[in-house]
């Protein structure tokens, strides 16, 4: 039994962006570590970012254009990074995070729909 491609296309983007946001922000608390280190350290991070994003976006094209891809990774990396940075690194959100991203989100509804 497969997934539904929406399912398996979702899935692995939102899955690969827990590890991109981890490979790209998840050194900020260890400001001490040599920059060299954990550059490395990311990289082999983003590796399995990667084996999760390519297959999603082969997945689901087709399905979903490649705007409609790129967006939906977009909303996805962005709603990852706001709990990250809440829970992770204990920055507050504020109302203008929440302004900021309805405004992506209505971009995003923009992009899902024809209108012509």
């Amino acid at each position: 039994m497969s997934l539904p491609i929406p399912v398996a296309t979702i899935g692995l983007l939102l899955a690969s962006n827990v590890f991109m946001t981890i490979a790209w922000y998840g050194h900020l608390k260890f400001k001490t570590a040599p920059l060299v280190t954990v550059i490395f350290i990311s990289w082999g991070i983003a590796f399995f970012e990667y084996l999760m994003q390519v297959p999603a976006n082969r997945i689901g094209h087709g399905y979903y254009s490649a705007a409609q891809l790129k967006t939906i990774q977009e909303v996805i990396s962005l709603s990852v990074f706001a709990i990250f940075s809440w829970i992770y690194l204990g920055e507050k959100l504020g109302w203008q995070h929440g302004v900021g991203f309805s405004l992506i989100c209505l971009g995003a509804w923009f992009i899902f729909h024809d209108f012509g």
